[in-house]
C-alpha cells in the first residue's frame, strides 16, 4: 500500500537508522525506493539484497543532485497508492505508517501532513500548529514538513510532483519550502489536506549557531520561503508578516546577548525578502 521514497546523497548511518526504524513499524505492507544520487557505492552493503526484510528498491542517478527531483524519480518508479517522502537523516517511531494510514481514511485527505519532533514529543525545527485540522493558504507555513507528509498517487498525479527547482540540491536559490509548494498546488488543484500534530517522526535538531552565516541554511532556508510566497501570490501583508517574525527574534535574542542568534535571524528575514522580491544579494 506505501511507497518510501528516500532521496539521499553523501550519508550512510542516518540512512541505516531510519531502516532500522522501518523494521519496527506496526503496519508492515510498504516497499522502500532508494534514490541515490552518490557517483561511489557506499550504499552497496546497506541495500545488499536480502539485507532488510521489507521490499527495497534501489534507483542509482549519479550525477543527478536535488531533493524534489529524486522525490519524482522515486515516486514515479512506485505504484503503490500512497507515498511518503522520508529524509535520509529522519527516522520514525513504530506507529507512524499505522497511525496515518488510519487518520487520512478517517479525514478523507487527499494528503496528509505531521511534524517534526524531539524523541519525547517536542516539535522542533520549526513552528506548528498545536491542534488538527484542515489544510488551506493561511496555515500551510505551520502545518507540515515534507518527510511527514502521506500523499496519495492521486494527489501526486494532480500536480506532477514536487518542483524540482525548489528545496535542498536544487540548482536554484530556493532551498526550501518545496513542501509548502506542493501543499499548496494540491490544494489549488481541489485537493483536500489535513494536519494532525499527533503524526510526527524524529530528526536531529537544527543548530540555529552552525548555520548562523551569511550562507547558512538560515539565508538558503529563508529565500526557499520567499520565493513560494511569491510564486503562490501571497500580498505584501504576508510577505512582512514573514520577514517581520525573523526580526522580532532577532530583537529578542539582541537583548539576550547572544549574537549567533542575532545573525541568523537576521539571514532569515534576508533571505525571505530575497526570494519575495527575486532580488538576491551578493552570491546564491
Amino acid at each position: 500500500m506505501i511507497s518510501l521514497i528516500i532521496t539521499t546523497l553523501g550519508r550512510t548511518t542516518p540512512l541505516e537508522r531510519l531502516f532500522e526504524s522501518l523494521l519496527t513499524q506496526e503496519h508492515k505492507n510498504f516497499e522502500v525506493i532508494v534514490v541515490d544520487q552518490n557517483c561511489d557505492n557506499r550504499l552497496d552493503p546497506l541495500c545488499k539484497k536480502g539485507q532488510w526484510p521489507f521490499l527495497l528498491r534501489r534507483v542509482q542517478t549519479p550525477g543527478e543532485v536535488g531533493s524534489s527531483r529524486g522525490r519524482n524519480t522515486g515516486w514515479q518508479n512506485s505504484k503503490r497508492s500512497v507515498i511518503v517522502f522520508p529524509d535520509d537523516d529522519c527516522w520514525y517511531p513504530p506507529w507512524f505508517l499505522a497511525r496515518g494510514l488510519s487518520r487520512m481514511a478517517e479525514t478523507g485527505a487527499d494528503f496528509l501532513s505531521g511534524r517534526a519532533a524531539a524523541q519525547d514529543g517536542r516539535s522542533i525545527n520549526g513552528r506548528y500548529e498545536s491542534t488538527a485540522q484542515p489544510v488551506n493558504r493561511a496555515n500551510v507555513w505551520t502545518a507540515g514538513i515534507e518527510w511527514a507528509i502521506f500523499f496519495r498517487r492521486d494527489a501526486l498525479l494532480a500536480v506532477g510532483g514536487f518542483d524540482p527547482e525548489i528545496g535542498v540540491g536544487a540548482s536554484t536559490p530556493w532551498q526550501s519550502c518545496e513542501g509548502q509548494d506542493i501543499m499548496l498546488r494540491a490544494l489549488a488543484k481541489g485537493q483536500k489536506g489535513y494536519y494532525d500534530p499527533s503524526i510526527y517522526g524524529y530528526h536531529p535538531a537544527f543548530d540555529i549557531e552552525a548555520e548562523a552565516g551569511v550562507q547558512g541554511k538560515g539565508r538558503k532556508y529563508g529565500r526557499g520561503a520567499g520565493y513560494v510566497l511569491r510564486v503562490h501570490r501571497y500580498g505584501l501583508g504576508s510577505a512582512l508578516k514573514w520577514i517581520g517574525r525573523p526580526l522580532i527574534g532577532l530583537l529578542f535574542f539582541f537583548v539576550r546577548g547572544k549574537f549567533k542568534h542575532v545573525q541568523y535571524y537576521r539571514n532569515v528575514a534576508l533571505g525571505r525578502f530575497e526570494g519575495w522580491t527575486g532580488w538576491v544579494i551578493g552570491s546564491t
